[in-house]
């Protein structure tokens, strides 16, 4: 059963145009990890400052393996100011999941 990790982060309005330069800088790095099903990232439209970094894995170990190995790695070589005042992360097991249709 897959799993999905939602980053819930605060990021104030003038900061959220680098919040979104440096995922999309990143694009990509989390592809090929291990059990790596798929990425979003999702900006606040109504109100709220938090944007949503949503992740879909495989299973716990997949998330687990590239949380505290590849993950930690990209993020140790940081010395940039920080756009967030806060995180969450939030864990979901998937119960149903209805693909989009495919065109035929």
């Amino acid at each position: 059963m897959s799993i999905v990790k939602i980053n819930a982060i605060s990021v104030p309005e003038q900061a959220r145009e680098e919040m979104e330069r440096r995922f999309a800088a990143r694009q990509g790095t989390v592809d090929k990890a291990p059990g790596f099903e798929g990425f979003q990232l999702l900006r606040p439209t109504e109100g709220g400052d938090r944007y949503f970094v949503v992740t879909r894995w495989a299973d716990e170990e997949s998330f687990a393996a590239w949380r505290d190995g590849d993950a930690r790695a990209a993020h140790s070589g940081e010395a940039k100011k920080p756009v967030a005042t806060g995180a969450e992360l939030l864990g979901f097991d998937v119960v149903i999941d209805v693909p989009a249709p495919t065109a035929e």
